[in-house]
């Protein structure tokens, strides 16, 4: 699905020490988005800047394309400058997929010309480098496998948390994002039984993951009950909506309630789930391969190039958004 807003396109700017007009050809300069100070949408530039290369251990990609989170427009608005260093200016984006074009001391397990996806840092960007990859399948598209490493890992990472089993029953608070989208569906591949809460529209959407939908709104305990009589064991917040103390009202019991959105979690007694990834490069490589066999769907709502990264950033604050959005770079 293209993106045909009529937003203005960011302004072309040029990294100090350059004073040639911008050329995406250039084997030493490339494309990127970046912004200088903590603001809002308007702060992001298409900038000419060094091509970056690898370190030990990491490889670089040609960016197809880069997938769009709520960290992105978070930490560039300055919410995230409490407990990270931040130094300006900074290049937007934390993964992508593309096409190996180098790669860095001690790497032995993919080859120049290999298409992949995975974490990176500066991803929005016509090259970048990755520090966690995996193989991308054919039968995956260079837009869904932008989409998924934050998503897969965020959902692993929060169902082992949890502590939820098979047989038991979850509530997804805000299920039909990317996120959501990837709890539920990894918890029903668990033998989870999954509640979903999401707008009326796409209560259809969350049926076709599995997920029993639910509206979210006053009286969302009574509406949970009658869904779920014999009790909810465990609860994930998506959205970071305050909606911490209702979901502990519904489980019982705050360990076994946990957000990966809501920094105030801690202080109810639940779980804030977050990173550094351990060997996220595992899940990356079981999803695509689910993927692949048809297991696993991630809807991609937008496509943007890069010169439209700030609509994406706006779109996504919205809150409203179905599956990912992903800039296409290539």
């Amino acid at each position: 699905m293209s993106n045909s807003s009529s937003t203005p396109a960011l302004s072309v700017s040029s990294r100090p020490g350059f004073s040639h007009p911008l050329r995406s050809g250039d084997s030493h300069t490339m494309k990127a988005i970046r912004y200088h100070a903590f603001g809002g949408p308007d702060e992001l530039k298409v900038e000419e800047i060094a091509v970056p290369h690898p370190g030990p251990g990491e490889i670089r990609i040609m960016v197809h394309c880069a997938g769009v989170n709520p960290s992105d427009w978070k930490r560039r608005e300055g919410l995230y400058r409490a407990f990270e260093d931040i130094t300006f200016p900074l290049t937007v984006g934390v993964e992508a997929s593309g096409i190996v074009d180098e790669i860095g001391d001690g790497v032995c397990d993919v080859a120049i010309g290999t298409a992949v996806f995975g974490f990176g840092d500066g991803t929005v960007a016509e090259k970048a480098i990755l520090t966690h990859w995996a193989v991308k399948p054919a039968a995956v598209s260079f837009e869904v496998a932008a989409g998924l490493p934050v998503i897969v890992d965020t959902a692993t990472r929060a169902l082992d948390e949890v502590n939820i089993e098979a047989g038991q029953t979850l509530l997804v608070s805000g299920a039909a994002g990317g996120v959501g989208t990837a709890i539920v569906q990894l918890a029903r591949l668990r033998g989870i039984n999954v509640i979903g809460t999401a707008s009326s529209p796409k209560h259809v959407y969350l049926a076709s993951l599995g997920a029993v939908p639910a509206t979210y709104a006053p009286g969302l305990k009574a509406r949970i009950t009658q869904l779920a009589p014999m009790g909810v064991d465990a609860a994930i917040d998506v959205a970071g909506s305050g909606i911490i103390a209702e979901l502990i009202a519904i489980v019982g019991d705050p360990s076994h309630v946990l957000s990966v959105a809501d920094f105030s979690a801690e202080q109810y007694g639940a779980k804030f789930s977050h990173g550094p990834p351990e060997q996220p490069e595992i899940a990356f490589a079981e999803v695509a391969h689910l993927c692949a066999h048809g297991l696993f769907q991630l809807p991609v709502q937008g496509v943007y190039p890069l010169e439209q990264t700030a609509e994406a950033h706006r779109v996504s604050a919205e809150g409203h958004v179905t599956g990912k959005l992903v800039m296409k770079v290539r």
